[in-house]
């Protein structure tokens, strides 16, 4: 007997519906404001058995052990940064890049070019502070950096089991 999740953009809600037939056609009005017809959502769902560890591992959105590697490796040499050269984090920071496949978004792209340009760090953030508050700095391989002004707040989801 399946369980259905609808959306209410009215309410930004989720809910949940009980059917004890596959219906796939119904489309039920939000409980909460009465008002709005409800869209469908995809559902997560289970599948019995065993799962192995390693597995998980798999779901992981870059290779941890690449990222543990990078990170012994570069923190012998942050050791040996001279502080007062700003090409020298920038050097770091693009073998991080590099080396884990994480990539900077486009704010924090530019601040490092002006790095590697000698730029002091200082003035640069004072310069593009807005700009670099405002997405995320790195983004994984495959991904695409979506600025905080545009990311959207997740519904709220009712725990109600209603009946389709």
């Amino acid at each position: 007997m399946p369980i259905y999740e609808f959306y209410c953009q009215a309410c930004h809600m989720i809910f949940n519906f009980f059917s004890k037939t596959v219906n796939t056609t119904k489309v039920p009005v939000c409980p909460k404001c009465r008002k709005e017809k409800l869209s469908r959502q995809v559902s997560l769902f289970a599948v019995t058995g065993r799962a192995s560890e390693e597995g998980d591992m798999d779901d992981l959105p870059f290779d941890e052990s690449k990222m543990e590697q990078a990170m012994n490796m570069l923190g012998k040499e942050a050791e040996n940064i001279n502080d007062d050269d700003p090409r020298q984090a920038a050097d770091l920071m693009r073998k991080f890049t590099d080396l884990t496949g994480v990539q900077l978004g486009p704010g924090m792209q530019e601040a490092l070019q002006r790095m590697e340009q000698g730029e002091d760090p200082e003035q640069v953030e004072a310069e593009m502070g807005n700009l670099l508050e405002s997405e995320d700095p790195f983004v994984l391989s495959g991904h695409k950096a979506v600025p905080k002004s545009q990311r959207q707040v997740a519904p709220l989801k009712d725990e109600t089991l209603y009946d389709l």
